[in-house]
Parts: structure tokens; sequence; C-alpha cells
């Protein structure tokens, strides 16, 4: 039922930032947890950051904490994650994704998520 469509990504040097944007459709989207993931060549899919439908928590990695702030901007059905301050390690497909919400838990693990996007690339030089 919800479709996502990421933007944003792109090249930049270390210490330089990017936001990446994902576009959902569906009614329901304010009532869904969302996320992004990213994953490295000859790596597993890893949690970045997550954010609640209910009360706007957020979670985050530890290796991006104070670098990195999602959002959500429901009447535009549109998450975001502004990456700060990035380091070649950030390099990745980053993916956007969600899931109808739960009022005491906001998943942190890819098989917990229902909708995914596109993927968008991000690379960091040195």
């Amino acid at each position: 039922q919800v479709q996502l469509v990421e933007s944003g990504g792109g090249m930049v040097q270390a210490g330089g930032s990017l936001r990446l944007s994902c576009a959902a459709s569906g009614r329901t989207f304010r009532r869904y947890d969302m996320g992004w993931f990213r994953q490295a060549p000859g790596k597993e899919r890893e949690f970045v950051a997550a954010i609640s439908w209910s009360s706007g928590n957020t979670y985050y990695t530890d290796s991006v904490k104070g670098r990195f702030t999602i959002s959500r901007d429901n009447a535009k059905n549109t998450v975001y994650l502004r990456m700060n301050s990035l380091k070649p390690e950030d390099t990745a497909v980053y993916y956007c994704t969600g899931r109808y919400g739960s009022d005491s838990y906001t998943p942190k693990t890819d098989k917990e998520y229902d909708y995914w996007g596109q993927g968008t690339q991000v690379t960091v030089s040195s």
C-alpha cells in the first residue's frame, strides 16, 4: 500500500552534509513508524535511524549520533535524514523504510519493516 521514493543522495567530501528525502504515498503515512537503513559493499544492511509515529521519538545507531537527524513532515508525507559531518565510513546505499506503527515499540531491525524504497547512493570521499 505504501510506496516510498528516495532522493538526495550523492557524492560529498568528508565533513560535508546531505539531506535525504523519502516521499511516501498512502493516507496512513502518519500512522507509520519510519526508518533509515544503509548497506555498504560487502556488509549486511545496518540500522541507521528511526522515528516513531506516535511520540516522535527518534533512535540512532551509535556511529551516527550527534551527526544525523531523522525527522518527518506528515503534511507532506515525507521523512528526512539530515547527515552532517559525513565520514568515508558513511558511504553506503541508504534505504527508507516503514511499517504500521506500534504505540509501544519502534523497530530497529530490517525484518520488522514492511515497505522499502529503492535506495539512494551516498558516497563520502576522503
